[in-house]
């Protein structure tokens, strides 16, 4: 099998070091170039020694030049990937971007939620929103794709898949999830996401301002009316993980066979998405190192209560960029991603 050339900017934070280990499994791709300026002209197996089979490459600035033929994955911050997208775009190569520049479809709202002017607000007219069991074809055909967050990907998902069970919904919808520090602290170490900080404490933080949340209103009601999401994360005195609970609320009574009908359909032809019996049944521990996203349900009235979990560092980003990658190339969905 002739193999497809990879190159990974920012590949020395915890995202970029997830897709190396994934890439490096995969019969399909070759990693050829990987950048940190933090680590420049280290070998990957000196910064990486507790991975296995990386390739025999060392860690280049972010401006070093990169093979010709190579695509590209931004995991780098929010304005590195302004400035690096439109260069490798403007050379012909395919993009997926990890961080949340390309997003968003409404600039003030982008602004709002990120803090920066968004000056190459052009290109959202290329992007495809990296989400496959929403824009699977799409994304097939894609040259750029921005991938969701890790969040937004846990409430995005169970949302969008009840389909038009969506128009019935009454706003604001509340989401309320618990991540691992991997899904908190961004690629720099802070202080308050220390291990120091975390063990035996749980607090909530970025209460109704975190930049995941409009783009859970964007994304989970896509082909329905926007509803407003409000969003609290919380942060967990564990590495990765996430679980959210999500609360919908409908004006009159919603039957379980209504919702397990919508779930089930949805899941069946899904090979990442697990449908539970109770919510109870949903648990980080069960998706940690996996690809998958788990759901379950229950119903109290006119109210919906959705649980899901994800690991954010595969679902909700590097694997989610591979499963990504393999439409954008033609390999099968599953490809590297089933036994991780």
């Amino acid at each position: 099998m002739k193999q497809t050339k990879i190159a990974i900017i920012g590949a020395g934070g915890l995202t970029g070091k997830e897709l190396t280990k994934l890439l490096a499994h995969h019969p399909g791709f070759e990693l050829v170039h990987v950048t940190s300026n933090q680590v420049n002209g280290k070998h990957i197996r000196e910064v990486f020694p507790d991975l296995s089979h990386l390739p025999n490459l060392e860690f280049h600035k972010h401006e070093a030049p990169v093979p010709k033929d190579a695509g590209i994955v931004l995991a780098t911050p929010n304005e590195v990937s302004l400035e690096k997208a439109p260069e490798f775009l403007g050379e012909g190569r395919k993009v997926i971007d990890l961080s949340g520049t390309f997003r968003l479809h409404n600039q003030s709202k982008f602004e709002k939620a990120y803090q920066f002017p968004h000056t190459k607000f052009s290109l959202m007219d290329q992007v495809v929103f990296g989400l496959p069991e929403l824009f699977r074809e799409k994304l097939k055909n894609a040259n750029f794709v921005s991938n969701p967050g890790c969040y937004a990907t846990s409430a995005i998902l169970p949302i969008a898949l009840l389909g038009n069970l969506r128009k019935e919904i009454q706003g604001p919808v509340i989401v309320d999830a618990k991540s691992g520090v991997s899904g908190a602290g961004g690629r720099t170490e802070e202080i308050k996401f220390a291990y120091t900080n975390v063990y035996e404490n749980f607090r909530a933080y970025k209460i109704l301002t975190h930049q995941h949340e409009p783009e859970m209103e964007e994304y989970g009601f896509v082909g329905s009316d926007e509803k407003e999401i409000h969003f609290t994360p919380h942060l967990l005195p564990i590495y990765r993980g996430i679980l959210s609970s999500i609360y919908l609320t409908f004006p009159k009574g919603i039957s379980i066979e209504q919702v397990k009908e919508k779930f089930q359909t949805a899941t069946e032809k899904e090979p990442f998405v697990r449908l539970y019996q109770t919510p109870e049944e949903v648990e980080i521990r069960k998706v940690q190192n996996t690809n998958f996203l788990d759901l379950g349900f229950r119903i109290k009235g006119n109210t919906l209560v959705i649980i899901s979990a994800l690991d954010n560092l595969v679902k909700g980003a590097a694997g989610q960029a591979l499963q990504n990658l393999n439409l954008m190339y033609g390999y099968p969905e599953t490809e590297g991603l089933v036994t991780l």
